[in-house]
């Protein structure tokens, strides 16, 4: 779990998250049934995978088995999956399970596998317990029988000729992605279609793309035996059949280095052959069925800079053009496949994830882009799911930010890659996430291999673009006595919340809201209610869910920020409710899936219904909208008097310059514009409450001032973290540190990116002495995850522990 704006603030807090990392208990032995009805094989030691099935129509606790190609193989007995289901569903235990050498061939219809049991150090004698009371017979370590586990094997008995050590395949891996030359080449587009040209960069990169697509190579960590069969060397999984090429990847430049214009040159030379000579129109339906069409899925705030860049860097007309969003959508599969180009949003695909006629899924497209790909991040989110479950020969993943708070943000990118067997779950916290939680070497190895054999990463540090110099400088700010003040007894009450955790009271909720507080108040305490302290001290440690006030007060905390993201769509919404089992959802989302899931949490699986949805009093959405009118009347805060002071001094030496305010809260947006006019700065604003029109005339406004006009932009990171050009400012203010750094970074190339002709000043105002002097140390060791993964040939937890809290509230 992670507390910053790609957070699933409504992840319940585990005692697996307290404790630190799942270790292997033990293993059990089970039979996979119903064979007969699934057309999947697994060999001798092979991995599969375990994928709950809660609202399968014969059995709630029904555990379904895939083999290496995500092909089902069958379920897990009846009376292990009673026992394993309540507590896979708790979050108490993980598995995994691999298929022993030793088979009987006298019963068709069952497989005997072994099923690894993974929990937290303290569970291990609650799970013993309970598994010995449902019958099962649990070998563990004291075991003699223990050495037979086939997962022991795999990293003790690797010396069989037949098998290598899982590292030493990375290695062999690596080396033959070392004797290929990467980017190597250069390739122009077609001038009948793209006008404009490209960098150098830029063309190594079209070229690489190209290459992907015509790869006939097997993907990585297959081989072809010498009986002709092709195996996964991974999983042990073989067949007859030749694996599909892993057509398409990663392609994460750093953003500002023109990744889009690449990609309409990708979709230029497909259209006229891959040659870019043949000029011919390309008939729109290949024999096969498929189309060849390209499907762009993107944010809304990505949306129309496709549109200009198509305007910009296209001959008019060359590119055929559809906008599958909102009431322009197609009705059917066939008026999508006559264009080259379709457009559509995430949120869009979002909601056609349960319609079975939705024309996107019944195309097979040239090509899938998925724009800013890490928004999938949450591979069991609703729009991540769609994106998926598409068909399509090629499937590229853009990102500048691939990670943002973790490794575990690149599984669904696999997923969506189709890229076995890391597109399973199972495997990909066996084999890259375990080790890097526990701080292996190897972990980040096997990681570094699997981008290097995937993935396009260039940086501006490279010198590419030839860009003015970024600085980046911190400004520590003392806080006024009042504020340390309240500061200090919000630390106390959340420091004894955190405590409480030991005694299983459900607060989680409380002390995220604590932690936004505390931000807010080295920010400005205007953006805190009076009764601060009185709301936290009312609830007496008690368990919130049974306070429905108090949830209507937890929800009203958590909408003041930009923290919150609906587990479901992805995505941050106005309209926010919490749940009785203290988890939070968009409205829309949280009734529409209480529909589809029998009434239960999707989170937790408790029963739910609409009368145990809790949300913020209507008359806090007003609190905001008269702070302009009020704000002279109070003393500026600390933070607010430090930024207008290095406002003042930088016009002094550049009266003409113009600068951006970056803020996560809204209300501090509109609470500066009164005394930045009293100081004689003329201002613009842009938030997420603007429609994107209105946000676009105030971007056209600032990047065509001159003169008299508008020279401080005062934008919320939400609003402006991608897909806008904001070069005219050459000096950004961060008000507060994000959790996330790759937001910031987002931020920052809004402004030091093509186009950008003087050197650009960042400078982040950091409250002395507070939480966030914290949460710029995790955020360098977020950042220093996302350097090593791309470094060529560690640890990282994925998430906001128990002991990064303890850490923020200087527990520890």
């Amino acid at each position: 779990m992670d507390l910053g704006e790609d957070t699933d603030l409504s992840q319940p807090y585990t005692q697996s998250q307290q404790e630190g990392e799942p270790h292997l208990l033990g293993f059990i032995t089970a039979n996979i049934v119903g064979l007969r009805y699934y057309s999947g094989t697994v060999n001798g030691r092979e991995m599969v995978a375990l994928l709950r099935e809660p609202l399968n129509p014969h059995d709630p606790n029904a555990i379904k088995v895939l083999n290496t190609r995500t092909i089902q193989v069958g379920h897990i007995e009846r009376t292990v999956a009673a026992a394993l289901s309540p507590l896979i569903d708790s979050e108490l235990i993980t598995v995994e399970a691999i298929v022993p050498n030793r088979r009987s061939k006298t019963n068709r219809f069952r497989l005997p596998c072994q099923i690894h049991i993974f929990a937290p150090l303290p569970s291990f004698p609650t799970v013993s317990q309970l598994i010995s009371e449902s019958g099962l017979h649990l070998i563990t370590q004291n075991d003699a029988s223990f050495t037979l586990s086939d997962s022991v094997a795999v990293k003790e008995t690797r010396a069989d000729s037949r098998f290598k050590n899982v590292d030493e395949i990375f290695r062999l891996v690596d080396e033959s992605l070392t004797a290929k030359e990467r980017v190597s080449h250069a390739l122009e587009p077609p001038e009948s279609i793209v006008r404009s040209k490209l960098m150098e960069h830029q063309k190594e990169g079209l070229w690489w793309l190209l290459n992907r697509e015509k790869s006939e190579e097997l993907p990585p960590f297959w081989e072809q035996g010498e009986g002709g069969e092709f195996v996964n060397v991974l999983t042990n999984y073989s067949t007859c059949v030749k694996p599909e090429p892993l057509r398409g990847g990663i392609f994460a430049d750093a953003m500002g280095l023109g990744k889009t214009l690449t990609l309409l040159s990708l979709i230029a030379l497909d259209k006229c052959g891959g040659d870019g000579k043949k000029k011919g129109k390309k008939r729109r339906k290949i024999e096969s069925g498929e189309s060849s069409a390209t499907l762009v899925v993107c944010p809304p705030s990505v949306f129309s800079t496709w549109i200009l860049q198509l305007e910009e860097h296209t001959v008019p007309g060359s590119l055929t053009t559809c906008m599958y969003y909102g009431d322009r959508r197609a009705k059917n599969a066939e008026e999508l496949m006559d264009y080259d180009l379709v457009l559509t949003t995430y949120s869009t695909l979002s909601m056609e994830e349960d319609a079975a006629d939705s024309p996107v899924k019944k195309v097979v497209w040239r090509r899938i882009i998925l724009d800013e790909a890490h928004i999938i991040k949450n591979s069991n989110a609703r729009q991540s799911k769609m994106v998926i479950s598409l068909n399509a020969k090629s499937r590229w993943a853009v990102t500048g930010t691939p990670i943002q708070n973790g490794s575990l943000d690149l599984f669904s990118l696999m997923a969506f890659l189709h890229f076995e067997p890391f597109s399973i779950k199972s495997y990909w916290r066996s084999l890259v996430q375990r080790p890097l939680n526990q701080g292996l070497q190897s972990g980040l190895s096997r990681l570094q291999v699997l981008m290097a054999a995937i993935s396009l990463r260039r940086t501006k540090d490279n010198g590419l673009l030839g860009l003015p110099p970024k600085t980046i400088e911190t400004q520590y700010v003392e806080l006024y006595s009042e504020e340390r003040e309240l500061y200090d007894r919000v630390k106390e009450e959340a420091m004894l919340l955190m405590r409480s955790f030991n005694n299983g009271t459900n607060n989680f909720p409380v002390v995220l809201s604590m932690l936004l507080r505390l931000r807010q108040i080295c920010t400005d305490l205007a953006l805190c209610p009076n009764d601060l302290a009185m709301t936290f001290r009312s609830t007496n440690l008690e368990d919130v869910s049974n306070n429905p006030q108090l949830l209507q007060k937890l929800v009203e905390m958590l909408q003041d920020g930009e923290d919150f993201e609906c587990p479901i769509c992805i995505s941050p919404s106005a309209d926010i409710v919490i749940t009785r089992c203290a988890h939070i959802f968009c409205r829309v989302c949280i009734l529409k899936s209480l529909q589809s899931s029998k009434s239960r949490c999707p989170l937790c699986r408790q029963a739910l219904s609409e009368s145990d949805l809790f949300s913020a009093p209507v008359e806090s959405s007003k609190a905001d909208s008269t702070a302009s009118s009020s704000s002279s009347d109070k003393k500026l805060s600390s933070k607010a008097s430090a930024l207008i002071k290095f406002l003042k001094e930088s016009r002094e030496q550049n009266p003409a310059a113009n600068s951006v305010v970056f803020s996560q809260f809204r209300k501090l947006l509109v609470l500066l514009e009164a005394p930045l006019k009293e100081a004689g700065f003329k201002t613009l604003r842009i938030d997420g409450s603007m429609t994107a029109k209105q946000r676009a005339n105030v971007i056209d406004q600032f990047q065509g001032s001159k003169g008299d006009g508008p020279t401080i932009l005062l934008a919320s990171l939400r609003a402006s973290g991608a897909g806008i050009n904001l070069t005219a400012a050459s000096t950004v203010y961060f008000m507060e540190p994000w959790w996330n750094p790759a937001v910031e970074e987002q931020a920052m190339d809004r402004i030091h990116r093509i186009g950008q002709k003087e050197a650009v000043k960042i400078v982040r105002l950091v409250a002395q002495d507070s939480i966030e002097e914290k949460i710029l140390m995790l955020q360098e060791k977020k950042k220093e995850l996302a350097r090593e993964t791309f470094r060529k040939r560690g640890s990282d937890s994925g998430g906001m522990s128990y002991k990064d809290l303890s850490f923020l509230m200087s527990m520890e």
